[in-house]
């Protein structure tokens, strides 16, 4: 795909350089993919399904376990990553500052929820032999 080329409005260029920024090799279904994430410059929650869905409107043609795999490499390059809820559903956010998330129970979205009202004033420890790597807050909401 040419590196002007724009994806349903979107900007191809940025998602090659997000890729180039850390290295990974630019092949077409990732700057496809990549462009679609943050091709507008704005910060994305999807899901594997998501993504395959937006892929196939703009008419890229990735299989869904090409999108599952794409977005594995990109969180373990430290392009996005993975938010978990309920220990079986998988988000993935092109956002990567410490920030909480709302999840919404009635659409099963996920959205960034403001840094600034989030107080965490104290952790447990973690057991002997072993570090906290993150703290993932999800707030679950229910429509009133």
């Amino acid at each position: 795909m040419p590196e002007n080329v724009l994806i349903t409005g979107l900007s191809s260029e940025r998602g090659a350089s997000w890729l180039s920024r850390v290295g990974l090799r630019p092949t077409r279904q990732r700057v496809a993919l990549a462009t679609l994430l943050v091709g507008d410059g704005n910060d994305r929650h999807v899901t594997a399904e998501s993504l395959f869905e937006l892929a196939d409107r703009a008419g890229e043609q990735v299989s869904l376990a090409t999108v599952y795999n794409t977005l594995r490499a990109f969180c373990e390059a430290g392009l996005m990553r993975e938010i978990t809820v309920d220990g079986s559903k998988s988000y993935f956010d092109t956002n990567m500052s410490d920030h909480p998330h709302y999840y919404w129970e009635d659409t099963g979205t996920l959205s960034d929820a403001p840094a600034s009202e989030l107080e965490i004033r104290r952790l447990p420890r973690a057991p002997q032999g072993a570090e906290i790597a993150a703290v993932d807050v999800v707030i679950r909401l229910r429509r009133v």
